[in-house]
């Protein structure tokens, strides 16, 4: 009896081992699919966000090298083949250039008159005004301007107050010949190249830059005083803007316009805009959102 009872003793102790044994495995094998599970979800995790991050950089190269078509006013879109020439003519604006790597610009000839140029956008060096002599005078527009120039100036007339002309159109290679004298003389001065072509541009354009190589702007300019102190000057600010002409570039305004304040010079924009930039006090920077 004792016998047949240690029997089952060793069979309970044997089958407890066993037991024990497969709990141990159990253990074992739950053990390693967790970890390939975690595993195997932590490389999914990696992959997908090297294909998120790989697909935002591939966007973003994408737009850093496409420039989006700019649309005009009148629903144009410009040529996206030929990205360093671009419509300049509305708000919608491309990105300026620099003085040293302008953007060249193309003029909306339905939208002529807001064409911005300054020492970041420019017109080409081959581009040709239609020109004509205004008032009687040796000095030109372009023909569009011109009709607009002589409105203001019989207007003017009647008033008591001759707006003579004396500087319209000016060609690029006079506009390159005059800027280049101004680095030159800055230079002369102790400036650096880089240093005397920028404070050259405040008062003379560099080429192509100049609203005078558009044939859209007059300088009247009276010799013999401060033009600001003239009738003329007056008459100008009270009434340019009915004819469609702005004073380009304010005193207050030259930290925007990167050119000094000159009183003498009125540019060509429309009456529309004219008006709405004297009543507001912005410049053309400011009315494209350049400023």
């Amino acid at each position: 009896m004792a016998s047949k009872n240690i029997k089952k003793k060793h069979k309970r102790t044997k089958d407890q081992k066993a037991l024990n044994f497969l709990c141990i495995m159990l253990a074992f094998v739950v053990v390693f699919v967790a970890v390939v599970c975690v595993s195997v979800n932590k490389n999914n995790n990696d992959l997908r966000e090297k294909e998120t991050t790989s697909s935002q950089s591939s966007q973003t190269t994408e737009k850093g090298n496409s420039k989006k078509p700019q649309s005009t006013e009148n629903g144009k879109t410009p040529d996206t083949t030929a990205p360093e020439t671009t419509q300049v003519a509305t708000a919608a604006v491309a990105q300026p250039g620099t003085m040293d790597n302008p953007t060249i610009i193309t003029i909306d000839e339905e939208k002529w008159y807001l064409t911005l140029v300054n020492s970041s956008y420019r017109i080409p060096d081959n581009y040709e005004p239609d020109l004509v002599y205004v008032c009687g005078s040796e000095e030109r527009l372009d023909r569009k301007v011109a009709e607009h120039y002589e409105d203001m100036y019989n207007a003017a007339l009647k008033d008591g107050v001759s707006l003579t002309p004396c500087s319209g159109y000016r060609s690029y290679e006079l506009q390159e010949r005059n800027y280049n004298n101004k680095v030159s003389f800055y230079e002369s001065q102790g400036y650096s190249n880089k240093d005397a072509k920028v404070k050259a541009a405040t008062i003379i354009m560099p080429p192509g830059s100049s609203e005078h190589n558009l044939g859209y702007a007059m300088d009247i300019v009276c010799v013999d005083e401060w033009f600001e102190d003239t009738a003329e000057f007056k008459w100008l600010t009270e009434n340019a803007a009915d004819y469609g002409f702005i004073m380009r570039y304010p005193k207050d305004k030259q930290d925007i316009t990167k050119v000094i304040y000159e009183p003498w010079h009125w540019r060509y924009v429309g009456v529309e805009l004219a008006k709405e930039l004297k009543d507001s006090g912005l410049v053309l920077e400011e009315y494209f959102g350049l400023a």
